[in-house]
C-alpha cells in the first residue's frame, strides 16, 4: 500500500490532463445516474479499502474548517472558539479556516482520529466521491486522486464505465 501511496502524486500528475478533459465532457453532458454510479463505485472501492492503513489525507491535507466545525470541536475540547483557531488553524489564502500544519494534530501513530466523533465535516464526507451532483466537484476530485488512492481507483473506473478507457 505504501509503495502506491508513494507512487501516487506521479499517477494522479500523469493522469491530470486526460482527467480534465473527461470531467469536462462530464460536467457538459451529464448520465442521468452519474450520481448512482458514484454511489456504486465508491461503496465498491470502500468495501475493499481501509482508511486506516493508508490516513495520506490526514498526513498531507488539511480539511476547511467550518464556524459549525470550530464550535464543536471547541466544545469537546471544553476550549474557547478563539482559543482552539489560534492553537490549530489559520485562515487561508481562500479565506478559509485550515489546520497550521501537517500531518493532522488530531491523528494518532495508529492513524486512528482522536476527534472522530465530532471531526469537521469535510473530514466525514472526504474523498467526496459519493457525494450528490459530483460533476460539480471534478477540481477537488482531481486533486483527491493525488492524495486518497480511492479516488484514483475510482476516477480510473469511472472513466472505463463511462468510456470504455482502460489505465495504461
Amino acid at each position: 500500500m505504501q509503495d502506491f501511496i508513494n507512487e501516487l502524486p506521479k499517477l494522479a500528475k500523469e493522469a491530470e490532463k486526460e482527467n480534465r478533459k473527461f470531467f469536462h465532457k462530464l460536467r457538459k453532458k451529464t448520465p442521468k445516474n452519474l450520481d448512482y454510479l458514484m454511489q456504486e463505485l465508491h461503496e465498491e472501492e470502500f468495501a475493499q479499502t481501509d482508511c486506516l492503513a493508508c490516513a495520506n489525507c490526514c498526513k498531507t491535507t488539511s480539511p476547511i474548517f467550518t464556524n459549525a466545525d470550530i464550535a464543536r470541536i471547541s466544545k469537546h475540547f471544553r476550549m474557547k472558539e478563539h482559543q482552539f483557531i489560534s492553537q490549530f488553524l489559520y485562515f487561508d489564502e481562500d479565506n478559509h479556516y485550515v489546520l497550521q500544519s501537517a500531518p493532522c494534530h488530531f491523528l494518532g501513530a495508529d492513524n486512528e482520529c482522536m476527534i472522530y466523533d465530532v471531526r469537521p465535516k469535510a473530514c466525514r464526507e472526504y474523498p467526496h466521491t459519493d457525494r450528490k451532483k459530483f460533476h460539480k466537484i471534478s477540481d477537488i476530485t482531481i486533486n483527491n486522486t493525488a492524495i486518497c488512492p480511492a479516488t484514483y481507483r475510482i476516477v480510473e473506473k469511472l472513466k472505463v464505465v463511462l468510456e470504455g478507457k482502460a489505465k495504461r
